[in-house]
């Protein structure tokens, strides 16, 4: 059929066959469909919406527009998890090294930050040396003798996609839980896996800011993931507050570095981690259950396991061969580290996550526009949590800035993202269900 033939019958609320939609992708790649009939085919799906049936086809015909890994001999379940991004998240540092040393291979294909929430690899980037891009054969290596790898997409993996959500991203058409559905898994099929876990955040930092979008948006995740033939759950965890008690690039990866060699662990982010980690440990058949598979990841943090496969992984990708013992000496560090004073004495009721997503940006750790470089120095550290007792004066957070300027704004922003009562909050965990 004609592009606009294909476009007609999906405005006009017909479901398209798998070889339609395999056609219409297809053009994305050899050029035989413009960006104006991808923006109306987009806009009719906004309309229309997309079946089941059609998701999973769109899903995996932007997967084969590209390169699709595979991994012949490798020995292990080759598995990866989607975060759907937060503040204060970086999951990622530490759950790739926890799965590898409890026998898994992780080519954990990671992006950078959006909007107010951070990204992994501009976290990573941090590091000195660190390659996010590294060539095809080192990070086949890097996945068969470490067991992890955290990079970044490169144009060969789902280039459908990339096209595809760049014409979306100017033609309001983002917002589309299919569309959504299909640009995430796209890319986490193209890598080979024989499992996936999604952690789909909610609240104040989320992009899914109420429960009941982000349990639709998860259960249409795991279905369609399900449907491509590729064993996945989801959970669905707290977004309220910052899930690490540092925010930003250098300050995560410090963070991290405390987590996995036990010097500090932040609860929450210890909970949601070793949740991941036993589901993907279950999912791909190395635990009965996502009860043993805990208990094995607990062994692989505590045993310093963990610790030593992110340090040979970040040796690997061109990072110093020392970073895990000697972290400070080689992270950047912010010229001014100075507390913001909480204003008022109370317990912390309520944060607003995504101010403190936003406070970072300020400071220069975020991007407003795709081209802005990045400060990986600056960020928030001390987070105070929900539940928290504080006198007048008290810290609310630790502001790392470049200048007086970037500590004024960020602190401004800290403040107001701040809600202190007389009353402790009800206490509750991070992760709220699962879906699979």
């Amino acid at each position: 059929m004609l592009p606009q033939e294909i476009i007609a019958r999906k405005r006009d609320g017909h479901p398209l066959s798998p070889e339609e939609i395999k056609t219409f992708v297809a053009g994305f790649s050899d050029g035989s469909i413009s960006d104006a009939q991808i923006a109306a085919f987009a806009m009719a799906v906004i309309f229309r919406g997309l079946t089941r049936t059609e998701t999973v086809a769109l899903t995996e015909a932007m997967r084969d527009s590209g390169e699709v890994m595979a991994w012949p001999g490798l020995d292990r379940p080759v598995v990866d998890k989607h975060s759907t991004g937060g503040i204060g998240d970086n999951v990622s540092l530490m759950l790739a090294p926890i799965l590898a040393a409890s026998g898994a291979a992780v080519p954990m294909i990671s992006g950078r930050g959006l909007g107010h929430t951070g990204g992994t690899l501009d976290k990573l980037e941090a590091i000195p040396g660190y390659t996010i891009v590294p060539g095809s054969e080192t990070f086949r290596r890097t996945i068969v003798d470490i067991g992890c790898a955290i990079v970044g997409q490169t144009a060969r993996l789902a280039p459908a996609d990339g096209r595809f959500y760049r014409v979306r991203d100017v033609t309001a058409t983002v917002e589309s839980v299919p569309l959504i559905v299909a640009s995430i898994l796209s890319k986490k099929l193209a890598e080979g896996l024989d499992a996936l876990v999604l952690d789909v955040k909610t609240g104040s930092g989320a992009f899914m800011a109420a429960e009941d979008d982000a349990r639709d948006l998860a259960e249409n995740l795991v279905a369609v993931a399900n449907g491509a033939g590729l064993r996945t759950t989801a959970l669905i965890t707290r977004m309220d507050q910052a899930l690490a008690s540092s925010a930003g690039n250098a300050v995560e990866v410090a963070n991290a570095v405390d987590f996995l060699t036990g010097a500090r662990r932040d609860a929450r982010l210890e909970t949601v981690t070793l949740a991941l980690a036993a589901e993907l440990l279950a999912l791909s058949g190395l635990a009965p259950s996502a009860e043993a598979g805990h208990a094995i990841a607990r062994r692989a943090l505590e045993s310093g396991a963990a610790a030593e496969r992110f340090g040979r992984m970040v040796a690997r990708l061109g990072g110093p061969a020392d970073f895990v013992e000697r972290t400070e000496a080689y992270l950047p560090r912010a010229p001014l580290v100075r507390p913001v004073a909480s204003g008022e004495a109370g317990i912390v009721t309520a944060v607003d996550a995504r101010a403190l997503g936003l406070a970072v940006v300020e400071l220069g750790g975020g991007r407003r526009l795709p081209e802005d470089t990045i400060d990986h120095a600056v960020g928030l550290t001390g987070l105070a949590e929900i539940g928290r007792s504080l006198q007048v004066g008290e810290p609310l957070a630790m502001i790392h800035a470049k200048d007086e300027a970037g500590f004024a704004l960020a602190a401004e922003r800290v403040r107001a993202a701040y809600r202190i009562g007389d009353a402790a909050p009800a206490s509750h965990g991070p992760v709220l269900g699962r879906i699979g």
